[in-house]
């Protein structure tokens, strides 16, 4: 397996350490009669996002900001693996985006203000090298 393919089962893995980090405070905030219910806006009179507490509320778009940079990274990863262009760079960037979601987690959980985005942006624009990368 390419590192590029090793890295991205590995930001799959915390998407799913993510997803326990936001449920289980969203469950015992909220309770399960709103969180194991289908949801339904008039039953729930405003999304659950935004009946949570600041920090959960936090984890929670910190999962769903995973969401949207996986599917790139996703693409960058079986791009470069498909190709046969893996290289110490691709390798190193997928890692550089990694260690930056990671990072994204408390950064955004706890406010660090201007860092979290810029720990962001660091994942991002080793995404982009790598498309780029396979491009050329």
């Amino acid at each position: 397996m390419t590192t590029e393919l090793t890295v991205l089962t590995l930001a799959a893995l915390l998407q799913v350490v993510q997803f326990f980090l936001m449920s289980v405070p969203a469950n015992l905030e909220l309770g399960q009669g709103k969180t194991l219910g289908p949801r339904d806006p008039d039953r729930l009179g405003k999304p659950l996002i935004e009946q949570v507490s600041v920090r959960t509320g936090r984890l929670f778009r910190a999962l769903n900001n995973h969401f949207e940079g996986l599917i790139l990274f996703s693409i960058a990863c079986l791009v470069i693996t498909v190709s046969g262009q893996s290289t110490g760079l691709t390798g190193t960037c997928a890692w550089i985006y990694l260690i930056a979601r990671v990072l994204y987690v408390p950064a955004y959980a706890f406010g660090w203000v201007p860092w979290r985005s810029l720990i962001w942006a660091v994942g991002f624009l080793a995404t982009t090298i790598m498309l780029v990368a396979a491009l050329l």
